[in-house]
């Protein structure tokens, strides 16, 4: 019985603790800044036109933060499963 558990959840304990890193390609990341670039430079227009004064603060978005989000994800979905199979070897 454990050892049979441990093998049904040791995929589901490296899904959670694997090293997996959002890594961007040249390709999206050409795209990404070409479409920045194109935003700002509408927006700046659009504020010469307001006559509003420009601001250049930029929030940004760490792929750390995502890779935090997915593992969060997985545990939750890691806990999600051992619940049901309690619940179904329980019932059994």
């Amino acid at each position: 019985m454990i050892r049979g558990l441990f093998d049904k959840f040791s995929s589901d304990h490296e899904e959670v603790h694997k090293e997996d890193k959002h890594e961007g390609s040249f390709t999206h990341e050409l795209i990404a800044g070409a479409a920045a670039y194109q935003a700002a430079k509408a927006y700046n227009e659009h504020c010469e036109k307001e006559g509003k004064p420009q601001d250049h603060a930029m929030a940004k978005i760490e792929t750390k933060g995502l890779d935090a989000i997915d593992k969060i994800k997985a545990k939750k979905h890691a806990e999600e499963q051992l619940g049901s199979y309690y619940d179904n070897e329980l019932k059994n």
